[in-house]
């Protein structure tokens, strides 16, 4: 591939995905960029008006109108790197119609901030398992990173996790730009683990506010969120890491506090008295913590890790208790 451009496909159509393409096209890096959009007329839309019409629709799209499709196998087909940038809910319906044999041989780039419902698998596993990606070719992106902020040009920090670190610093290099900061990591379990969990927290951190806890609270949790995290994850990978890094603390400090934060939004949504479905609803938006949290209540029955945040945010997602009462049990146990 030495001399030719890199031919990178981005799968998904939200505000993330979004941004992915715009830190891809103003990277200077000489590249070919696809882009997959499940909706016709979205695709419709930005082949002729070069805006994403649903999701940061200030964002000029710098990607041909021919290489935006609905066809993801033919776009797949193109492509040496495959950037899945999908909510891990619907990932299964998105690949539905994609095989192994179609990804052999191809780098994958998980953006996906959740679990695989059903087989409670992040995203590295999942490929492995049912689409034989060996894990060298596997990368991780995660933040702290908002995609509002990007659309901005806002300085903004990704982590590049994989345990090929030549893959990791090359795919580093297809996204820098100006405003938009790399860093390399090998920790693809932690990484993956820890964007699932800040997305519970930052719900936890939503309902706190939305029944009416201040600032001083908030500290408690995040400061109680950190460590369970760490638990978590080293109970999950053991290895030697810094929970205090970027991709950890990091992550989870600006999913918490951020206006941004969709799962901030949403807990805060249920705090006030929403329903689930009636917070969906209104947001548009998916928010991927409601689904990661029954995941992982799932997967700790493995690990039994004591993790009463996530547990009181189960409570009230999926057994309908109470946010109010859920979360003063919960002062109760945070130090």
């Amino acid at each position: 591939m030495q001399g030719e451009p890199y031919k990178i496909l981005v799968v998904g159509g939200g505000s993330w995905a979004t941004a992915n393409i715009k830190m891809l096209t103003d990277n200077t890096t000489q590249k070919e960029i696809f882009w997959w959009m499940r909706n016709p007329q979205a695709v419709e839309d930005v082949q002729r008006f070069r805006r994403n019409p649903n999701y940061l629709s200030s964002v000029e799209i710098k990607v041909p109108a021919d290489n935006i499709s609905t066809d993801l196998k033919s776009l797949v087909a193109k492509a040496d790197f495959v950037l899945l940038n999908v909510p891990a809910a619907f990932l299964k319906t998105a690949l539905a119609e994609i095989t192994p044999a179609d990804l052999a041989g191809k780098k994958i780039i998980s953006a996906i901030k959740g679990i695989v419902p059903d087989e409670n698998l992040i995203i590295g596993e999942f490929l492995h398992k049912f689409y034989n990606i060996p894990f060298n070719d596997l990368v991780v992106i995660s933040g702290p990173c908002h995609a509002e902020e990007v659309a901005l040009e806002k300085l903004s920090y990704l982590t590049i996790a994989s345990a090929d670190a030549e893959l990791a610093t090359q795919l580093a290099g297809l996204l820098n730009t100006r405003y938009l900061k790399t860093i390399v990591s090998d920790d693809i379990y932690g990484t993956e683990y820890a964007a699932v969990l800040k997305n519970i927290y930052a719900v936890a951190s939503g309902i706190c506010h939305g029944v009416g806890y201040g600032d001083n609270f908030q500290a408690v949790l995040i400061s109680n969120a950190i460590r369970e995290m760490k638990d978590f994850v080293d109970a999950v990978h053991p290895i030697d890491r810094d929970i205090k890094e970027s991709a950890y603390l990091g992550d989870l400090l600006v999913t918490a506090y951020s206006q941004f934060s969709r799962n901030r939004t949403f807990g805060n949504m249920i705090g006030k008295g929403y329903t689930v479905t009636s917070a969906q609803l209104e947001m548009n938006m998916v928010a991927e913590g409601y689904y990661a949290v029954n995941c992982l209540h799932q997967i700790n029955k493995q690990y039994t890790v004591r993790m009463p945040i996530c547990e009181a945010v189960y409570r009230i997602l999926y057994k309908k208790q109470a946010p109010v009462l859920e979360m003063r049990r919960l002062a109760e146990q945070l130090s």
